[in-house]
């Protein structure tokens, strides 16, 4: 199945005090690259998340967002500093004591002391539930993410198809042309012969038939035609395969380039030249799509 290297994915559930969003996206990529942000503490869980990405992903440039929000007030807890609330009475009845105040500390006075009263985030610590529940969010994510890179596959396998299509019409045409330019090249050369003697002096058929068979030998394109319809023939194997084939498809456009190119350069003939014009513009169109295959 063809798959494409871009796509986006996400998903978002709640476990252990959190609301968790992660989203996925991939663009092209050479080769597998993984880059995963979120938040520092919980650093420690990279490499689990790295894997559930790749268990996906075979090719491309993956980004991974992770974003956690607390649920609940209850996330918070409320500490009190007993030594510095021990420390705060003591001072205040000796300023008592020195300075003759009748007046005691109340509990308004102390809530309003500085530091005594905190609020403070409480912290989930790190722990293999927390790393199952992410990897599973994750693989909501990611199964999102390929949802859309199959179907985004599925239009380029269509349209290099359609033009794997054109090419073979192609192909069958310059198959029935290749007969034709020598004999063609034959006629033109007999005649320029001809014309140069003036009929002064027979044409000497044997250095004629000499002449057209180092034509016919130079502009032989049966090998490579022969070849390109392996290419085809290897290139539909390809699309059919299960497996990411995005790197050997690029290699096989390639091999079809460079029989084209050949092809082209052994045409003496406006017709096949022509077609091997379309030909090159269909395998570059083809290159392109090629290149966001995984």
């Amino acid at each position: 199945m063809i798959c494409s290297m871009t796509g986006f994915g996400q998903a978002n559930r709640s476990f252990a005090g959190y609301k968790v969003f992660i989203d996925v996206k991939s663009v092209n990529h050479r080769y597998s690259e993984v880059s995963i942000r979120m938040p520092k503490e919980w650093a420690v869980f990279e490499d689990a998340l790295k894997k559930t990405v790749l268990q996906a992903v075979k090719r491309g440039r993956v980004d991974v967002f992770v974003t956690a929000e607390r649920e609940a007030a209850s996330m918070k807890s409320v500490t009190v500093d007993f030594a510095l609330a021990d420390a705060y009475l003591q001072a205040s009845e000796q300023l008592r004591e020195r300075y003759g105040y009748a007046e005691q500390i109340g509990l308004k006075d102390l809530l309003k002391l500085p530091d005594l009263v905190q609020m403070r985030e409480s912290r989930v610590e790190p722990d293999e539930q927390l790393e199952q529940e992410l990897c599973a969010c994750l693989q909501e994510a990611v199964a999102g993410l390929s949802d859309m890179r199959r179907r985004e596959g599925a239009f380029l396998e269509q349209d290099i198809r359609e033009r794997l299509g054109v090419l073979k019409s192609i192909h069958l045409e310059l198959e029935a042309l290749a007969p034709h330019v020598v004999h063609e090249y034959a006629a033109k050369l007999t005649s320029r012969i001809q014309l140069l003697l003036q009929e002064q002096s027979p044409v000497d058929e044997q250095r004629l038939a000499t002449e057209i068979a180092i034509f016919a030998d130079r502009c032989n394109v049966d090998e490579e035609l022969t070849r390109l319809k392996s290419h085809f023939q290897q290139c539909e194997g390809l699309l059919a395969e299960q497996e990411p084939v995005g790197r050997k498809l690029d290699f096989l456009i390639q091999e079809m380039n460079r029989e084209v190119n050949t092809i082209g350069s052994k045409s003496n003939h406006s017709e096949p030249t022509a077609r091997v014009i379309t030909m090159k513009a269909e395998l570059e169109k083809m290159r392109e799509q090629i290149q966001n295959i995984e």
